[in-house]
């Protein structure tokens, strides 16, 4: 993927841009990680210490699930005007682009980052005339997003779907 090459000008907001997570960024993405539980843990009883051995441990799980199994993927830190703001992994795998994970903080979503990040894996993923695709819980709200963007849901996994976006051929 080239993704990680790009920079995104935003209409007066900044430019998104990539560059390769590094060991030092451990406990950058152990947070990014760890906001996309805050809902589920509010549910508990846990004092901070067991909420934090929980993210961590799930974490780490996490990792390492997805090193075994897109050990070619890019692992990416989303940067807004050089600041880290999110995640982004994404791999070829045969005939298909699949984005592991695209996970923005919480101060930074729902202000069209994820949207424009997707229209650019979208367009990577047409010029290469493969499909996009993504497993999303089907209770998370980004799935709506995807759905919007014209992703379809071609299968799933557990809680997971998996949604697949092909871009249109034109007549």
């Amino acid at each position: 993927m080239a993704i990680g090459s790009k920079e995104i000008k935003l209409d007066g907001s900044g430019v998104v841009s990539f560059r390769p997570a590094v060991k030092e960024d451990e406990a950058f993405l152990l947070d990014v990680y760890g906001s996309t539980r805050l809902d589920e843990l509010a549910l508990t009883n846990w004092d901070q210490t067991q909420k934090d051995a929980f993210v961590r441990m799930q974490f780490t799980a996490q990792q390492l699930h997805y090193s075994q199994q897109y050990p070619k993927a890019e692992y990416l830190i989303v940067l807004l005007d050089g600041s880290s703001i999110g995640r982004l992994y994404v791999a070829n795998i045969g005939t298909e682009v699949r984005i592991i994970d695209l996970t923005i903080l919480p101060d930074y979503r729902s202000v069209g980052l994820g949207t424009q990040i997707l229209k650019e894996l979208m367009d990577e993923a047409k010029s290469r005339d493969l499909p996009l695709s993504i497993y999303v819980e089907s209770f998370n709200p980004s799935h709506r997003l995807f759905l919007r963007l014209g992703f379809a849901k071609t299968g799933e996994s557990g809680y997971s779907d998996l949604l697949e976006w092909r871009a249109q051929a034109v007549d």
